[in-house]
């Protein structure tokens, strides 16, 4: 009997000093309730508190903890209805603050971040709310964190997952892009078009310069030319006029006949010309080339005497 009754002690105090071990995992922290009351918190590994008069309160995971929010219906503040949905990531950082100032902290934070994600979204427009994705992640991080001060909670990151717009404004911004960039093509072609023009101007202007400067270069040279063979005519008629003084009235017949002789030659050159008529008698055509013959003998007679003449060379021909 004694045996027994020692048996079921040492039974009943294996059995106590078991409840009295918390062995606590890696990434949690427990609160210690002594008579319902918190006293202390049992970090990672083994502890000892003595069972009937301690126990464990609350088990709280110490690990970043992520908390999807479900997405919402959110009217901006140009009246457009908006759906959003979007993650938060948590970390307790006070494990008696988490387990004793707030009731459920996974429903308290639910809630905290919905309601502020409508008022920070609420409060811009629809063009905002889709371009300023992170003012939108950084004013929601700023708000809760504060709010969750209390509670031993840090907020890490708010992240908005995605925000879908109405099908009505998804189509009129599809429109508004197409029309924006067909705007951009259309400037690129007409700047496009303007610098060709531009280019093509430059083109034409400086042909016109060089064309200009070609006709003055050639009139330079044409009136030069024409200088020239006015100089050269006019030595001619000096000398025309030199041999008429000299020569008399031969003279003159000699470069008559030569003028009328080029002219007949010319009347007979001409491709349109089959028939050629003279208005003029032969017997005067014979004349003149008398006169040519005479004025031929006299200058064959004159040749000698102007070589005897003191001053005057004689160059033998060869």
């Amino acid at each position: 009997m004694g045996l027994t009754i020692a048996a079921l002690a040492l039974l009943l105090v294996l059995f106590y000093l078991m409840s009295s071990i918390k062995i606590v995992r890696q990434g949690y922290q427990y609160t210690i309730e002594h008579f319902g009351r918190y006293t202390t918190t049992a970090a990672p590994g083994f502890n000892f508190y003595p069972a009937f008069f301690y126990r464990v309160g609350r088990k709280v995971n110490m690990m970043e903890q992520v908390i999807d929010i479900p997405g919402q219906e959110i009217i901006t503040k140009d009246n457009a209805m908006i759906s959003t949905d979007g993650v938060v990531f948590f970390q307790v950082l006070d494990a008696p603050k988490a387990a004793y100032e707030v009731s459920d902290l996974y429903v308290a934070l639910l809630n905290l971040v919905t309601t502020n994600l409508r008022t920070v979204m609420g409060a811009m427009d629809l063009d905002e709310t889709l371009s300023k994705r992170d003012e939108i992640n950084a004013r929601l991080l700023n708000v809760v964190d504060h709010a969750t001060t209390p509670w031993g909670v840090k907020i890490t990151r708010v992240e908005i997952k995605d925000i879908r717009p109405p099908r009505d404004i998804v189509d009129a911004m599809a429109r508004q892009m197409k029309a924006e960039r067909e705007k951009r093509a259309n400037i690129l072609e007409a700047e496009g078009s303007r610098a060709s023009e531009i280019l093509r101007a430059e083109g034409q202007k400086q042909a016109r310069i060089l064309e200009a400067e070609g006709r003055r270069e050639s009139a330079y040279r044409d009136s030069e030319a024409r200088e020239r063979a006015a100089e050269a005519e006019a030595k001619a008629t000096l000398v025309v006029s030199e041999a008429i003084a000299a020569g008399g009235t031969q003279a003159i017949n000699y470069f008559v006949a030569q003028k009328y002789v080029e002219a007949v030659g010319k009347f007979a050159t001409s491709p349109n010309a089959k028939t050629i008529l003279f208005p003029v008698e032969a017997t005067q055509l014979i004349g003149t080339l008398g006169g040519i013959g005479e004025l031929a003998k006299e200058a064959l007679a004159s040749t000698p005497e102007k070589a005897n003449r003191p001053g005057n060379v004689t160059v033998p021909r060869t």
